[in-house]
């Protein structure tokens, strides 16, 4: 009789210990009915269940199989059974499970600036200049303040009629704007457009600015145009640090709406990262930054970055790398071309550097053993960067697989540098939206012949040695759901089904298969982090990052991946937006 009790009492101390292992809030098992879970994993690349305990996914298969393997040891199969002990959770069979998406290569802090007042939707002159007039009517602080700085971003002339720059005067037309000062961003970033009361506070200009560019007239006034390194001399305010608090968290809303779960902030300020450090610490980052330092100096700067791993509370934050820039964009004529823009043959770009100054910071960077990630767009940029890569690796004997090097952008290669790159082993870490948004005046600006080396994806794609291509959005130049970059990568159309070559695509040559667009935003993303370990995949033992759309962006018409909605994003097995 004591025995028995004794028996039964164990059974029941060992089944309420079951009971809160197995019902913990991360542990459970999510299944498709439809086998709708993409793993990215080769070994099995589409199941019917995973199961999660705690921040890790613990096995993948069919539900037998899972729930089979979690039976504990200590209890007979039958009341194994009658507890029921992992949650189950089942998706609706028009659902979709994918592994957390990530964006290579986007901007935290600059996207919640731009949210404040946004001109991407604006198609001319007047169109800017009354969203301006509409901002500060609708802000009582700044309608009652001339002597505030008024800031946007979002401007893009391509596509105004007659495709000019703007002039200083078109922002003092209105008694309204008169008198104000007011900074506009251009769309890429690289060029700033401001109001005659700026001009004056700037007072003497210099002729010149290496790496930039102040836009004259006839007469040679400043128009209130400035490209590239010009812009540091417009003396805007620095951000607080309430700002870039309220930044980062208009961002990382939409982000994870959007199902981001990493986010490679790919120009991170020393404030920058002094505030995700101090998130980090406190435990209040929703999803992981893979933060990229960046000091605007030619004087070697790597001692001023924090060299982070798997930092904070919840390990989400790492600064493992640097972020240079090589020239300017190619909407502004600052990308650095090796021949005249053949749309502006007075001009190759803007190198931000010296190809000298570059390649020594390459190499000091590497040796302090930081991954060197530089901005390069014109095919003149990625040759004085892959010079500098290429003595590094065969020179100086840097290994490519340990050092990672990237170039942001990859935008525009010679025939030579597209084999090059491959026999280099460099990863190029590419936005699919650049193509689709540039795709209207691209080939305007270089060329029928330099074009074929333009946004060539698949190109790069099929030459890495490592078989991988990072995907990106770069944010706020483009929007911040991946989906915009899947659906371009795998169509190479606008939103709207056009491009310039039909509906077929432009350069269809260069699209992605939607399994190489997936694997872009996130087990190639994680490799060019090194965090393929731990990311990328909905692999037995890595990291429980996924997002469930409502339906199946991998077999969809094309027309439809835009209308996918996330119903839940997960970052270490627990719901951050959404629900499961």
């Amino acid at each position: 009789m004591i025995q028995s009790q004794t028996q039964y009492l164990l059974t029941a101390v060992l089944a309420a210990f079951a009971l809160l292992l197995y019902n913990a809030p991360n542990a459970y098992i999510l299944c498709s009915p439809s086998n709708n879970i993409y793993t990215v994993d080769p070994a099995a690349p589409r199941v019917a269940c995973i199961s999660v305990r705690g921040d890790r996914v613990h096995d993948i298969g069919s539900l037998h199989e899972l729930q089979a393997h979690i039976q504990p040891y200590f209890l007979p199969l039958q009341l194994y059974k009658w507890l029921n002990l992992m949650r189950v959770v089942h998706i609706p069979p028009d659902a979709v499970v994918v592994p957390g998406l990530t964006d290579a290569h986007a901007h935290i802090v600059e996207n919640g600036y731009m949210i404040q007042l946004p001109l991407t939707a604006t198609s001319s002159i007047q169109g800017v200049v009354d969203r301006v007039k509409q901002y500060i009517q609708t802000h009582p602080d700044v309608y009652h303040n001339t002597s505030r700085w008024i800031e946007g971003m979002g401007w893009d002339q391509t596509k105004w009629p007659g495709r000019l720059f703007p002039t200083a005067s078109d922002l003092d037309r209105y008694p309204l704007l008169k008198g104000r000062l007011i900074s506009l961003s251009r769309i890429d970033g690289h060029a700033r457009w401001v109001s005659p009361a700026v001009l004056e506070l700037m007072n003497d200009l210099p002729k010149e600015v290496e790496g930039g560019q102040i836009v004259r007239d006839e007469q040679g006034k400043p128009t209130g145009i400035f490209v590239d390194n010009a812009m540091n001399l417009i003396p805007i305010p620095h951000w607080t640090e309430n700002q870039i608090s309220d930044f980062f968290d208009a961002t990382i809303k939409e982000a994870l709406s959007h199902g981001l779960t990493s986010i490679h902030d790919a120009d991170s300020k020393l404030d920058h990262l002094a505030f995700f450090k101090k998130m980090a610490e406190r435990g209040k980052l929703p999803n992981r930054i893979y933060a990229m330092g960046n000091v605007p100096s030619d004087v070697y700067w790597g001692n001023q970055i924090p060299r982070l791993i798997n930092y904070g509370k919840h390990r989400r934050l790492n600064v493992r790398g640097v972020k240079l820039y090589a020239d300017g964009a190619l909407g502004s004529w600052g990308a650095a071309l090796l021949e005249p823009y053949s749309d502006n043959p007075s001009t190759t770009g803007l190198m931000l550097s010296s190809p000298e100054t570059l390649g020594k910071l390459v190499q000091q960077f590497w040796r302090d053993g930081w991954q060197t990630n530089i901005h390069c767009i014109g095919d003149r940029a990625n040759n004085v960067i892959l010079d500098a890569f290429e003595n590094v690796l065969n020179n100086l004997g840097g290994n490519v697989t340990e050092w990672r090097p990237r170039i942001e952008h990859a935008q525009i290669f010679s025939q030579a540098d597209l084999k090059r790159m491959a026999r280099l082993g460099v990863i190029a870490s590419v936005q699919p939206t650049h193509a689709t948004s540039d795709m209207w005046y691209a080939e305007t600006r270089l060329g029928p012949e330099r074009i074929r080396g333009a946004y060539a994806y698949k190109t790069l794609l099929k030459a890495s040695p490592a078989n991988v291509l990072p995907l990106g959005s770069d944010f706020p130049v483009e929007g911040v759901n991946p989906l915009l970059g899947f659906y371009a990568a795998v169509s190479r159309l606008a939103v709207d089904g056009s491009s310039p070559h039909g509906d077929g695509g432009w350069f269809p040559d260069e699209r992605l298969t939607r399994a190489e667009a997936l694997k872009g935003m996130t087990l190639d993303a994680a490799y060019a982090s090194f965090a393929e370990q731990d990311l990328g995949s909905l692999s037995p033992g890595k990291k429980a990052d996924f997002v469930v759309f409502d339906r199946d962006i991998m077999a969809i018409p094309v027309n439809e991946i835009l209308e996918a909605k996330v119903k839940a994003t997960v970052v270490d097995g627990g719901v951050v937006y959404g629900t499961l």
